[in-house]
This record gives structure tokens, C-alpha cells and sequence, in this order.
């Protein structure tokens, strides 16, 4: 049997993978693509808009022939990205990458910074967080939405100069969230985002499901729960 966490968690997690009222918008941030990849692909199945904040974009943009600077990049996941970009442009999913990007000259809370689009960094500098017009852009589309996956920080939000996007997010979750939309905010990072800016109560469930979660949306089977359901 399950205990009421457990109900909790996968009554939570059908009603974003099995019974999501459209729109339906999936963040998802943190460093690598490699981490997101078979989430995404399970995503461009259900999801009307993916938005890819966080390290990860960058992989995206030099995809696209972009110029990244020294961001995070995994050379070796650039024919990834620009299959997901065709998918999802084939499927008719609405891919949002940031127009814009904080940007530091190096990995450091005293970096010097300013702001750059994201697909023009100059040398010498990486992106760590979304600026204000993906903030924008992000919200945006995050506030006309009905269900809404949060998992993944826009930037390295553990440090104050570039936490702003990652806020942002959160704020435009809570605004859909009370407008009607139900919101899911899983995986480490975002959890501990929404409770550093203090959103934990304002959105419909916070997960603490972790890696399990993740796999779930990555459409895997869990035992524990095919064992119960069977």
C-alpha cells in the first residue's frame, strides 16, 4: 500500500503527465542537456510549450549557430539539440530559449557583469542567468497556461547576482497557480528555489520525489508503483 506522501506524489505527477489541461508548459533549467534529454522527448508528446532555461540553453544556441562565449556547452549534445528543435517543431511544440542572458566573466558571486543576448556572448564570457526580457518572455508564457512542470533553475540562483531569473519564474508560477492553473515544482534545485524565495505555499504541489520523479516523467516505469497498480 501507499502511504498519503505517496498518494500524493502520484496523484500529483498523473495530473500533470495523464490529465493535463492544455496549455501545458514544462520549465526546465539546470546545467546539462544530457540530465533533460528523455524528459523532454516525453514532454514534446504532452506538453503545448517546453521552456529551456539554466546552463543548458547554451548547448541550444550554439546548436543554432549561436556564439556562447565560455557558457556551459556539451559539444558532444549539439546534434541532440538541434533533433529536439526539429521535433518539436514537427510536432507543433513551442520551444522558448532565452533572448537574453546575465552574463559573467567568471564563475564567481563578485563576477563582473551585464547583459548580452543569448546567442551573441562575447569571449571570455558565460551565461548565469536569464535577464529581464526572457524573464518576460518566460512569464509570459507561463501565465496563460493550465498546467504548468517546473524542474530545473534559470541560473546559478545560489548566488545572489544571479538569482533574479530564477525568481522570476517562480513568481510567474504562483500568479498562473492562483489564476487556476495547477502547478508541479519537482527536482532538487527548483525545490529548494521555491523555498529560498518563499513560494513553497503558493504553488499546488512541490514534489520530494527527486530522481523517482524524474524518472517517471522520463516515462519509465516505477516498480513500487507498478506493484501497487497491479
Amino acid at each position: 500500500m501507499f502511504g498519503l506522501l505517496m498518494e500524493n506524489e502520484v496523484t500529483s505527477a498523473n495530473k500533470v503527465m495523464k490529465e493535463a489541461q492544455k496549455p501545458f508548459t514544462a520549465i526546465l533549467g539546470g546545467a546539462k542537456v544530457s540530465d533533460k534529454i528523455l524528459i523532454i522527448e516525453n514532454l514534446m508528446e504532452k506538453a503545448t510549450d517546453i521552456i529551456i532555461g539554466g546552463g543548458m540553453a547554451y548547448t541550444f544556441f550554439k546548436a543554432m549557430g549561436g556564439q556562447i562565449g565560455s557558457s556551459l556547452c556539451e559539444e558532444e549534445r549539439l546534434d541532440t539539440a538541434k533533433d529536439i528543435l526539429a521535433k518539436a517543431k514537427e510536432k507543433g511544440v513551442n520551444i522558448h530559449l532565452p533572448v537574453d542572458s546575465v552574463v559573467a566573466d567568471k564563475f564567481d558571486a563578485n563576477a563582473n557583469t551585464k547583459v548580452s543576448k543569448s546567442d551573441a556572448i562575447e569571449e571570455g564570457w558565460m551565461g548565469l542567468d536569464v535577464a529581464d526580457e526572457a524573464r518576460k518572455q518566460f512569464a509570459d508564457v507561463i501565465k496563460a497556461s493550465k498546467t504548468i512542470l517546473w524542474n530545473g533553475p534559470m541560473g546559478v540562483f545560489e548566488m545572489e547576482k544571479f538569482q533574479a531569473g530564477t525568481k522570476a519564474i517562480a513568481e510567474a508560477v504562483a500568479e498562473a497557480t492562483q489564476n487556476g492553473a495547477f502547478s508541479l515544482v519537482g527536482g532538487g534545485d527548483s525545490v529548494s528555489a521555491v523555498n529560498k524565495f518563499g513560494f513553497k505555499t503558493k504553488v499546488s504541489y512541490v514534489s520530494t520525489g527527486g530522481g523517482a520523479m524524474l524518472e517517471f516523467f522520463e516515462g519509465k516505469e516505477l516498480p513500487g508503483i507498478a506493484a501497487v497498480n497491479a
